[in-house]
């Protein structure tokens, strides 16, 4: 008898219906298109983490890219029992961000991310991401999702800033170094103190691996796609602007070819494979 497995992806942003400045359907699609190389395969979509505990029960691969949406209450207690109990979650960029406040910095109005229980559930907070520009990864650990992918590589992506909150059972898969972050006045996101920078005062985590009792989590901090920003949307401009300025459209990451590697192992990693 074919055994059939089950992935459920979650692409969307908040309020719902939102792309919350990213280019949602095109991440929802890339991340089809990779599921859907799996043979015997069901595959379950949604827009954000609304009775997540229903789309779970059977699900062996739970794949997140999200803008806002984060799980609560009862939803964040199912996740964190199906972890346990062996499910694997991919869980892909915005996943490590949620609620922000308002609140003020040197007389103006500004925002900063509130932590929550389901960052305890994923094992990482963000706090902020300076303008879009050019960095280098480095694959610091090896795990069958950065199997055969170059020990450094280049992109142009939102380098995110994040607070490891179990760092004693998680294994760092990526990282980069930046020893100050250079976001401008007013862009992006406020915090008191960066605890996203290790003890070397300069490598930050972009990708980890941490097992939560039979299943485990990766996390993956790349990935920032959008459209329709700002510019003359006649031509599409690429170019990075240090001062914040976004491009209209970027999907810059998802066409290399160590990004596309990466998905494509952890899908198979997502399944019991390698």
């Amino acid at each position: 008898m074919t055994t059939i497995k089950r992935a459920h992806l979650i692409a969307g942003g908040f309020p719902p219906g939102s792309p919350a400045r990213h280019d949602m359907n095109y991440a929802r699609m890339q991340l089809l298109q990779k599921l859907d190389g799996e043979d015997n395969l069901s595959i379950t979509v949604a827009n954000d983490f609304q009775d997540i505990e229903r789309w779970l029960a059977g699900a062996d691969l739970l794949v997140t890219y999200v803008a806002g949406p984060f799980p609560v209450g009862a939803g964040n207690d199912a996740l964190q029992a199906w972890l346990e109990a062996g499910g694997r979650w991919l869980a892909l960029h915005g996943t490590s961000g949620g609620k922000a406040m308002k609140t003020e910095r040197n007389g103006r109005p500004a925002r900063m991310m509130v932590k929550g229980a389901h960052h305890e559930t994923l094992g990482c907070f963000f706090l902020n991401h300076p303008p879009i520009c050019a960095f280098d990864v480095t694959v610091a650990g090896e795990h069958p999702v950065t199997r055969g992918l170059p020990a450094r590589f280049t992109v142009e992506d939102e380098l995110y800033l994040i607070e490891m909150l179990d760092p004693s059972t998680s294994r760092i898969l990526l990282t980069t170094e930046l020893v100050e972050d250079f976001s401008p006045p007013g862009f992006g996101f406020v915090y008191d103190v960066d605890t996203s920078v290790l003890p070397d005062g300069k490598t930050r985590v972009l990708g980890y691996a941490r097992d939560v009792g039979q299943g485990e989590i990766v996390y993956v901090g790349l990935g920032h796609c959008h459209t329709g920003r700002t510019g003359n949307e006649s031509s599409v401009d690429t170019s990075i602007d240090p001062s914040g300025v976004m491009p209209p459209e970027m999907h810059n990451v998802w066409e290399t070819e160590a990004f596309a590697r990466l998905l494509q192992n952890a899908v198979a990693w997502g399944f019991g494979k390698g």
